[in-house]
């Protein structure tokens, strides 16, 4: 009877174009899935490790000033963005499933949409600046620092900041359920539950993964036709290697991030069934796991960086022996 009574209230405040927006949502997370609070507590030491290591990254390149040029520039954009990206999902994921706090404002919950996805979007950028700065320095080698200076690399970092943008759903009327079937406020099942066209907000979500992945991606595929292009013109196998080497870090880090995203993303277009616990199990995965796995990727394959460190650890060693001559 009450359902009833919600059902008409909403058509009559429809027919008057009211809004109705619920005071709350409640996340559900996964559904009985066994042991589902072991996965919580993973992703909790996997957001520990990833502060550790991006932090270590952005102080890296912060202290020392052999990183002070635009290639360190974009790492260490790339390190700040992972670590606002899983601050933005985590915690709040923590305190939602580990401590039951299923239940978030409206405003909050449009708040942690906007930051989850603004960030997502802009790690996507963060991988295009980078597939930009190796594909000036492979395939303009002698142009490289008259283009990529560090005033505009801050620039082009500054407009993915600027231009970024994630719509929300202020116009959509809840009337039915506000039960989010999702590990957060996330875009896709909150319009989903909707009781007005969703229509453009459906088109705005198709928008986004085309603007802020499938373009990106399609830029860093063709810079790097444009890099293997410009490889197989160097006569020197070892000289072709080194300059491969260089892109192996940057390719590792777009497969992490690109093709769980795309795939989940097509999934969905082409209306494939999926469960609801694997979907929240590959999506939560894809986004925790590429912040973790970004800087420990740079830092085993870039020898710069291993050098840096190796010398940090020869002072730190160097001062904590005891002195036996005076």
């Amino acid at each position: 009877m009450i359902y009833i009574l919600n059902i008409l209230e909403c058509t009559i405040r429809l027919a008057n174009n009211t809004l109705m927006h619920p005071e709350m949502f409640y996340i559900s997370g996964f559904y009985d899935m066994p042991f589902a609070n072991y996965y919580y507590m993973f992703l909790l030491v996997l957001y520990i490790f990833t502060v550790f290591f991006n932090g270590f990254v952005i102080l890296l390149i912060y202290l020392e000033q052999t990183f002070h040029n635009p290639k360190y520039i974009a790492v260490c954009h790339l390190a700040l963005v992972d670590l606002c990206t899983t601050t933005s999902l985590t915690p709040k994921l923590i305190d939602t499933f580990l401590f039951n706090s299923n239940f978030i404002t409206y405003n909050a919950c449009l708040a942690n949409m906007f930051f989850v996805h603004f960030f997502t979007s802009v790690q996507s950028l963060s991988l295009v600046m980078l597939a930009y700065d190796r594909f000036i320095a492979i395939c303009l080698p002698l142009h490289y620092h008259s283009i990529n200076t560090n005033s505009r690399m801050m620039l082009i970092i500054l407009s993915f900041w600027l231009l970024t943008v994630v719509y929300l759903i202020t116009r959509l009327s809840f009337c039915r359920s506000t039960v989010i079937n999702s590990y957060f406020c996330d875009h896709g099942p909150v319009f989903y539950l909707a009781c007005n066209d969703f229509t453009p907000n459906w088109r705005v979500a198709y928008f986004g993964v085309v603007t802020f992945l499938c373009v990106p991606l399609a830029f860093i595929i063709i810079s790097y036709i444009c890099i293997l292009s410009a490889l197989l013109k160097i006569k020197s196998k070892d000289g072709r290697r080194k300059a491969f080497k260089t892109c192996t870090t940057h390719l590792a880090l777009v497969a992490i991030f690109y093709i769980p995203l795309i795939s989940i993303y097509l999934t969905s277009w082409i209306n494939l069934s999926v469960d609801t616990n694997i979907r929240i199990f590959s999506t939560s995965l894809a986004a925790t796991m590429p912040p973790l796995l970004n800087p420990i990727i740079y830092t085993l394959k870039t020898e710069e960086i291993m050098v840096e460190i190796k010398k940090i650890f020869k002072r730190k060693t160097a001062n904590s022996l005891p002195k036996i001559f005076f």
